[in-house]
């Protein structure tokens, strides 16, 4: 199994909206992010449905300099 087939299915979640806007990220932007950005991503893929949808929705903040700049551009995502 390739990276990119392992992670669409680590996108696989129990939360439609998330499963929609992780596999977006991996369509649109993982492939040119950065190394750090990438790994960033790949953490986000482990967090538990509803402490990835605390951050994406701003309830919560990460300490993480690398995720909080993913978690932002899965924001950005939305908006548009």
């Amino acid at each position: 199994m390739s990276e990119l087939s392992r992670l669409r299915w680590l996108c696989r979640r129990g939360m439609k909206e998330l499963d929609l806007l992780l596999e977006g990220y991996i369509e649109h932007s993982y492939l040119n992010a950065t190394e750090a950005d990438q790994q960033a991503f790949k953490s986000i893929l482990q967090l538990p449905d509803p402490e990835l949808n605390d951050l994406i929705l701003g309830r919560t903040e990460s300490s993480d300099k690398d995720i909080g700049r993913v978690i932002e551009i899965l924001r950005d995502s939305l908006s548009v």
